[in-house]
């Protein structure tokens, strides 16, 4: 029933406005019911009951009340309101009477102000939800009816005639689609109830169209044992199976509680958040938490961490461009591919409301890893949603759904999500300004001892390494698609045209990705562990290999390929150690390869503001006969940076910068991955883990076996490069 004018009465001694429930989140699956119809004249108003409260038992009998008083807002108050609103639609009882003492209001009126302010943006947002979905079904109605024609006149589809019996005869696809039917009919009864139920209506009838298709990605590089894959897709598989059980309805409750939950927190400030003093980060008070929030996924499994951060930056990207990143599962991964190893979407729920992302929700599974094969990765299984809080206010969060099943497989509980994710608030001239939230719980069993540190920290998977990420590549791609980046300054007739710019920088994010996707410990990956005494300074004196054969993939050498890494802890700054490596010039002193002749610097495209973060082409300074160049990227953030190279021949370099696509150009990177191991352990006193990894091509033919003499061959190459990189840097005593 539409609300009544905001002019309260008072019956029976109670103020109507405790009748009104206060604003809460609500889910996009549905359309809004129109109500609190009051307009937005009365959010100018303050309206004054204080008279009656104070009434003896002789007024109260009078026939005709006195009337209420009320304040209207000069322009001024309100424009300030407004702008407090657009940063805290609920201030907290300080910010109020700060504002109420700065306008000359009492902190009541300030308080009214808001909760109307709230109600009317509320009542606006579900009005226009109402609207798309109306649209949304009049558009299924036509498309049924479309159907429904289709399937009373059958056609052939070879002669486009009448069929032969004249459509009396059901085929088998159509009786699966009619099975299909029934069953979406009955999900989506089931999906309606609870939306209904959501928004207290019980005359809705539909919800958008969701698409069911199931998506995937993984980075290309599979580095896996081919007896290995069946058992692990089915693996995945069954887990699947087993969420796809789980009631939809019970999925979107579930969304919602943690995107209330996010939204609250990612606000709150101390004693929530506490900052710590090594490294700056903000952390999670887990007793205030407690207090504070219900244990929406129940409690922390016995034995798991708890690491919960949070860390807030501007990015150069638009916050609806930053939803669609998240939201779809193979750019998420190119966003963070040195975080993400493996991604897929369980099922989809909602794509969203009339073309927006707004009300996407999605189960989905990952595996978040550290670049080095030393740490095991993190298996989540969880459901993401979406949801524009206001216009240019989003929310996108993600919450394990272990809770939602009676007995849940152990493996779905090694790492749990509580609700985490970012708030993006769109800023001028195309920016963002986000607040991530991670908090996790998760077993640490199976981390290398060099990595503990940092791995127990946060900075490994905690909200700074996200959004430092972000940050990277959000700048990437504003310097490679702007027209005004300045040309690189040195030999800038090596890539004369921004398209083949473009072209160099796309190879070279292909290469880190793979890079990136064939070095942790994903349970993709089949890692052999090679101990040899003599590998000093070398984690455990451990080294990790492991074959493929790539056989139909373009995108890499037809054959066996063996990979190999190791990781090592250094008593230097991840700095000095990025500048020593990416460094052509130096590169003679570690590159073993090399053969000590000098590299020289072809080209560099820059690919941010920090100059370092670049893509070169590198040859031998005294070789005019080779064939073959390096692509090399370099970049680097707060907390890791990467070298890696790929040999390419030049014939297929030049066809690149002319701006070809360069998706069939074969690479084979290696190259480095640099961490800091820990905040408390920040140098001088501290080091750098230092991940180094080669690819080699054992053999051109598919079929052949892999010899003793290759794997050595990397065992060496991998033990003098460390060794090279330690007395080039005057640590090898260490």
């Amino acid at each position: 029933m539409p609300c009544a004018p905001m002019a309260q009465t008072h019956v029976a001694g109670y103020n109507t406005n405790n009748l009104f429930p206060s604003s809460g989140l609500s889910l996009t699956l549905a359309s809004g019911q129109d109500k609190n119809k009051e307009g937005g004249n009365h959010q100018n108003q303050d309206y004054d009951s204080s008279d009656n409260m104070d009434d003896s038992d002789d007024d109260i009998e009078i026939s005709h009340p006195r009337k209420k008083r009320y304040h209207r807002h000069t322009p001024q108050q309100i424009q300030e309101m407004e702008a407090l609103f657009k940063e805290f639609p609920h201030p907290d009882e300080k910010q109020r009477k700060q504002l109420s003492k700065r306008l000359g209001l009492a902190p009541r009126q300030v308080k009214f102000w808001f909760q109307n302010r709230r109600t009317q943006l509320k009542a606006t947002q579900e009005r226009h939800e109402n609207s798309l979905l109306r649209h949304e079904i009049e558009q299924l109605r036509t498309e049924n009816m479309s159907l429904r024609e289709s399937l009373r006149n059958p056609v052939c589809a070879n002669c486009g005639g009448p069929t032969a019996n004249g459509g009396e005869t059901m085929t088998t696809d159509e009786q699966q689609l009619r099975i299909d039917n029934a069953r979406l009919k009955d999900e989506l009864a089931r999906v309606c109830a609870f939306v209904g139920k959501v928004y207290g209506r019980s005359n809705l009838t539909s919800i958008p169209n969701s698409s069911l298709d199931l998506g995937a990605g993984s980075n290309e590089l599979g580095g896996l044992h081919s007896a290995s894959l069946p058992s692990i897709n089915e693996l995945i598989r069954d887990r699947s199976m087993v969420l796809l059980s789980i009631e939809r309805s019970k999925v979107a409750e579930l969304a919602l509680s943690a995107m209330d939950e996010l939204m609250k927190i990612s606000q709150m400030a101390e004693p929530m958040w506490v900052r710590s003093p090594e490294g700056g980060m903000e952390t999670l008070d887990h007793e205030e938490y407690s207090r504070e929030f219900p244990r929406l996924i129940g409690p922390k499994p016995i034995g798991h961490k708890t690491e919960a951060t949070r860390e807030t930056a501007i990015v150069v990207m638009k916050s609806s461009t930053i939803v669609d990143s998240l939201i779809n599962v193979n750019r998420w991964m190119e966003m963070f591919p040195c975080m993400i190893s493996r991604a897929t979407v369980v099922d989809v729920i909602s794509s969203g409301v009339g073309g927006t992302r707004n009300g996407a929700l999605q189960l989905m599974h990952a595996e978040l890893q550290v670049l080095s094969p030393l740490v095991p990765t993190r298996e989540i299984y969880f459901v993401r949603f979406c949801k524009q809080h206001a216009d240019g206010l989003w929310g996108v969060v993600d919450v394990s759904v272990d809770s939602l099943l009676e007995n849940p497989d152990p493996s779905l509980i090694k790492c749990r999500k509580r609700p985490s994710g970012c708030l993006l608030r769109d800023m001028p001239n195309g920016r963002s300004k986000v607040t991530w939230v991670e908090h996790a719980e998760y077993d640490n069993i199976g981390v290398h001892r060099i990595f503990r540190s940092m791995v127990n920290s946060g900075m490994a998977f905690g909200a700074q390494r996200w959004l430092a990420t972000l940050q990277r590549q959000c700048e990437r791609t504003a310097f490679i698609t702007a027209s005004n980046v300045p040309l690189p300054t040195r030999d800038v007739t090596a890539v004369p045209t921004p398209s083949g710019r473009r072209s160099i920088v796309k190879l070279a994010e292909r290469m880190t990705n793979k890079f990136c996707g064939g070095l942790s410990a994903s349970t993709r990956h089949s890692w052999t562990k090679l101990s040899h005494g003599h590998t000093k300074g070398i984690a455990d004196d451990d080294i990790h290999v492991m074959t493929r054969t790539n056989v139909d993939n373009p995108g890499e050498p037809t054959g066996v390929i063996l990979s190999a890494a190791t990781s090592v802890w250094l008593p230097l700054s991840s700095n000095r150690l990025f500048e020593f490596l990416r460094d052509e010039r130096l590169r003679s002193e570690w590159d073993i390869l090399s053969s000590g002749v000098p590299i020289k610097e072809l080209t560099n495209i820059v690919k941010g503001i920090d100059r370092r973060n670049s893509v070169s082409l590198l040859s031998a300074a005294n070789d005019n006969q080779s064939n073959t160049v390096f692509l090399q990227e370099n970049w680097r953030d707060s907390y890791a940076s990467m070298v890696v190279y790929a040999p390419v021949d030049i014939p297929t370099i030049h066809q690149v910068m002319n701006g070809n696509e360069s998706i069939n150009v074969p690479l084979l990177p290696s190259g480095f991955a640099i961490l800091s191991d820990g905040p408390e352990c920040r140098p001088p006193a501290g080091g750098s883990l230092l991940t180094v990894a080669f690819q080699i091509l054992v053999n051109n033919l598919p079929t052949a076996k892999l010899t003793m003499e290759s794997v050595e061959t990397v065992n060496d190459l991998i033990s003098c490069t460390i060794k090279k990189i330690k007395s080039a840097l005057r640590c090898d005593d260490e």
